[in-house]
């Protein structure tokens, strides 16, 4: 992503992808929280954005909060740095809403953040950054589309307090865990009791894919966003590796197209590169 200042106040979007993203500016996530900023802005300036994404959007994985933080990020940088984080966060939650249609900042905060981060109220939003030890990640994308709509169509309106009560507790749990660096306890933390068991469902081969990772030791993970992506956490780069290869092993029998991801978890969210 490359964002330029014009003397013209409006936002001009260039698309370098295959995806044929809109480029009118409301119709475009980044365009959305781009022209919030200028909403805010005294001075007759815009921007001019070049957007070149490489994982393609409904992934699961936040691509369209990726666009609306870079954005926002670069935007404050040419502006030297006026805005906190907290209030790009706003902004780019004005892009985010497009996307999702509603106003939710859970893939916003990682991605501008860094890291873990509890989302502890989006009216008024307020966004706690979690401590957490060296963990990686790997993350499987089939080449599937999972609308968030139909998606969403599917989770239980109400659920049971027994429920409730163990979801919360594994939030609690996996909190505590990642500040104390404590790995037995993030794998038992990671049950989804709520929502993974009617999304699996979307999903092919989502339990092979899960079995497969924990017999070579991901400490665990499941559903990422609305799917159809899956992650797993593992504790050590080689330990992700062996879980991308149990992955692949799974899909690699299947006709579904795929790609897969590994990474050491970011710790500093979006950054700005000098050419």
């Amino acid at each position: 992503m490359t964002l330029r200042l014009t003397d013209e106040k409006m936002v001009r979007i260039i698309n370098h992808d295959e995806y044929d993203l809109p480029t009118e500016t409301e119709k475009n996530v980044a365009g959305v929280a781009l022209s919030a900023i200028l909403d805010v802005l005294e001075d007759n300036v815009g921007f001019e954005i070049e957007v070149t994404k490489h994982i393609k959007p409904g992934s699961g994985v936040g691509s369209s909060s990726a666009s609306a933080v870079g954005a926002v990020v670069a935007a404050n940088k040419l502006l030297e740095e006026r805005f906190s984080r907290l209030e790009l966060a706003e902004f780019a939650l004005k892009g985010e809403f497009l996307a999702s249609q509603g106003r939710h900042a859970d893939n916003v905060a990682p991605c501008l953040y860094g890291g873990f981060t509890l989302v502890r109220s989006v009216s008024p939003l307020d966004i706690v950054k979690i401590d957490f030890p060296k963990l990686f990640v790997t993350v499987i994308h089939p080449q599937i589309e999972i609308k968030t709509s139909e998606a969403r169509k599917i989770l239980p309106t109400e659920i049971p307090l027994r429920s409730a009560i163990q979801a919360w507790a594994n939030v609690g749990a996996l909190i505590a865990a990642l500040s104390k660096g404590d790995y037995d306890l993030i794998s038992r933390s990671l049950e989804d009791l709520i929502v993974e068991p009617v999304r699996k469902s979307l999903i092919p081969h989502f339990d092979e894919l899960k079995t497969a990772s924990l017999k070579v030791n991901a400490l665990g993970g499941g559903i990422s966003g609305s799917g159809p992506s899956v992650f797993m956490l593992s504790e050590t780069f080689e330990t992700a590796q062996s879980v991308e290869k149990a992955m692949r092993e799974v899909y690699g029998n299947t006709k579904i197209e795929f790609n897969t991801y590994v990474s050491e978890i970011n710790s500093e969210g979006v950054k700005i590169l000098d050419k």
